[in-house]
């Protein structure tokens, strides 16, 4: 929508169309005519009529008697797009702004604070929040504080944070709700890392915080990383009174201990809260919830519910979570029934798509569907959540037709969705160079190229289908690829048996000053033992613990078995093997025997194959592996004792199936 030039369809009459309508009936009729004896006392007095409709959430009159008046000032144009802005329709507010300029009246403060925090709470409207911040440099209310803070949290809201800030920087002068606001804004992106040096900040402009800023803070310091940042916090805030005084500070310390998993100081936190508080139960209830503490959390409601207290949307989503991550659907059945008893089950988005989410996880996903169709209104949220358990299903054919309904509905797509129509792809048994390519077209489309899981997840499909050129091509299009980043592209170039390629990347990523994860170190090590590069293998195997702390999983040692046992060195392979807490598993000794027949060594494989006998006895796999090794040695005796070891107990092998994509040259 071209917001400055649009036109609106309201048939507004002003004083001139009186005028003329009267000259076209020959009689002669002043202003004072039809207008009130004093016009400036009427508009007060509409306004102040508009001002108490609005406030009553009676829109509808309040636009009645908009179009009834005859004269209309700034104010009473500021209240319909303030009251639009908060209860009515957000489009509506925008229309009644590009009427106000197209009939000459200049906006005040009020008008751009409104029309800026309607643009940034909707982000369909961002484009039109930067025309607007074009007319606020040009009429000069660029350091005001007020359109200076609206400005902030627009950019903000658009993940714009440098811009963000450089504005807040040049703003003469900044209050507690200004820097409040960027608080809130790095709370909701995430980068908590600046939240606690802006904490400093304020302390050094002798502000007087109060309990908002607080909770923004401890809410910051909900990650172990900040643990010491938070109890300072927790003294601070106990000091000043803030924690007698204020229950959402005190909620955001139960809130604070329970992310770090410190559930003592959090029950100790909520011991403190006045009983009559509803948010605190809650609080807890979530605590107890998002630690897996099913018993607590259970015991806690039904106290709620004998206390009187209602459980909240969060607890019901703390219980579904919880529901999930245990695989147990009859719990979650009752706290289904629960939802649909208190009428959450059309209140809350969040609720909808947890109960969908839950179901699928549980892996039933007919009662996931159903739910989802059982839906007043399908949302963004509760489509992702389908698309998530249908994808934990294993139904992948249904998540991409999934994708393409929601975008022949215009129901929105997000990171979430695209990163989850990827895996679904990359998951599927033929998959498409031309389906990735739609789904990439469509994530540049709107915007989301950059976004990191978006570009992680491309990487990924690309490399699966075997166009690692193309995964580069993404890679490289990334500003400031993190580790997650630069792990994918290792993954792709490993999956592919570019061993080389996988080793240059990772000294390019050190460099860089990034610190590569377990997962990254496992896909060199993979990208290493698919090319045979065993001197490199071995320094980035002995790095990880040498230069990076990073302590070998069995998936590390497992691989350095492959990769020394494809090389021919056994003897070491064996040793490492050894080495390993339990001895490592069938698959590492596997890995080992399977090495000692393709290089024929006896003396190695006969040891492998007497451990793997000890470690899995009742995998078939395994004794028909031991039967061929000693078939190929010459022991035909020992090969048919094991066979028949393995019939006797009855065992069978699972038969494989193999899938093959021919394309056509045409």
């Amino acid at each position: 929508m071209k917001l400055l030039s649009f036109l609106t369809t309201r048939t507004t009459l002003t004083p001139k169309h009186y005028l003329t309508i009267s000259s076209s009936t020959n009689t002669l009729l002043s202003l004072d005519s039809y207008c009130a004896p004093n016009p400036q006392e009427s508009v007060y007095s509409n306004n102040r009529i508009i001002n108490g409709l609005i406030k009553t959430r009676q829109l509808g009159h309040a636009h009645k008697l908009f179009d009834e008046m005859l004269i209309r000032d700034v104010v009473t144009y500021n209240l319909l797009i303030s009251g639009h802005g908060k209860h009515g329709v957000p489009t509506q507010a925008l229309c009644l702004y590009s009427e106000m300029i197209s009939l000459g009246i200049r906006e005040s403060p009020s008008t751009f604070s409104s029309v800026l925090c309607i643009c940034g709470n909707n982000s369909g409207f961002f484009g039109e929040g930067v025309q607007v911040h074009c007319r606020v440099v040009k009429l000069g209310f660029g350091f005001n504080l007020y359109i200076g803070s609206s400005l902030v949290g627009l950019y903000m809201h658009m993940g714009l944070v440098d811009l963000s800030l450089r504005l807040f920087d040049e703003l003469p002068e900044r209050n507690v709700e200004l820097w409040n606001l960027v608080l809130r804004g790095f709370c909701e992106l995430g980068r908590f890392d600046e939240l606690v040096g802006f904490y400093y900040d304020m302390k050094e402009d002798n502000l007087e915080l109060n309990g908002l800023t607080f909770c923004y803070l401890i809410r910051g310091c909900c990650d172990k990383r900040f643990f010491n940042e938070g109890r300072q916090l927790h003294s601070h805030v106990i000091k000043i009174g803030w924690v007698d005084s204020n229950v959402f500070v005190a909620n955001a310390l139960v809130d604070f201990y329970s992310a770090c998993g410190v559930l003592r100081d959090a029950e100790i936190s909520f011991q403190g809260i006045p009983l009559e508080d509803v948010l605190s139960w809650n609080s807890m209830l979530s605590a107890y919830a998002d630690n897996g503490l099913l018993f607590y959390a259970v015991e806690l409601f039904y106290m709620m519910q004998y206390w009187g207290k209602k459980p909240s949307i969060r607890s019901f989503v703390g219980f579904l979570k919880l529901c999930s991550l245990d695989g147990d659907i009859i719990f979650g059945k009752q706290i289904h029934c629960c939802v649909l008893k208190l009428g959450f089950d059309n209140g809350s988005v969040h609720v909808q798509s947890a109960l969908i989410s839950m179901y699928g996880k549980c892996f039933d996903i007919k009662n996931s569907v159903s739910v989802y169709e059982n839906l007043p209104k399908r949302t963004l949220e509760c489509c992702n959540s389908l698309m998530t358990s249908l994808l934990h299903c294993g139904i992948v054919d249904d998540v991409v037709e999934m994708f393409g309904l929601m975008v022949d509905e215009g129901i929105g797509l997000d990171e979430v969705t695209f990163s989850t129509v990827l895996k679904a792809l990359s998951e599927a048994c033929l998959i498409s160079l031309a389906s990735c390519r739609l789904v990439h077209c469509c994530a540049i489309k709107l915007g989301f190229e950059s976004n990191i899981s978006v570009s992680c997840s491309l990487m990924d499909t690309y490399s699966r289908s075997g166009n690692v050129e193309i995964s580069l091509q993404v890679f490289k299009q990334l500003s400031s690829p993190n580790v997650f980043c630069f792990t994918a592209i290792i993954s792709g170039f490993a999956r592919n048996g570019y061993g080389r390629e996988c080793f240059e990347i990772l000294k390019t990523m050190i460099q860089k000053g990034l610190k590569p994860d377990k997962v990254t170190f496992l896909c060199v090590l993979n990208g290493c033992s698919h090319s045979g590069l065993v001197d490199e293998g071995k320094l980035v195997f002995n790095s990880m613990m040498s230069g990076h702390s990073i302590s070998p999983e069995r998936e590390h040692i497992s691989c350095m078995v492959d990769l020394l046992g494809r090389a021919g060195i056994l003897e070491e392979a064996e040793d490492l093997l050894q080495q390993t807490p339990e001895r490592g598993d069938s698959v590492m000794w596997s890995s080992l025997l399977r090495s000692c027949r393709i290089h024929r060594n006896e003396m190695v494989g006969r040891r492998a194959a007497k451990v793997l006998l000890e470690i899995d006895p009742e995998n078939f796999a395994v004794y028909l592996q031991v039967s061929n090794f000693y078939s190929e040695i010459g022991e035909y005796e020992s090969s048919v004792q094991v066979r028949e070891i393995a019939l006797a107990r009855k065992m069978t092998k699972e038969i494989g199936r193999s899938f093959i994509d021919i394309r056509s040259c045409h």
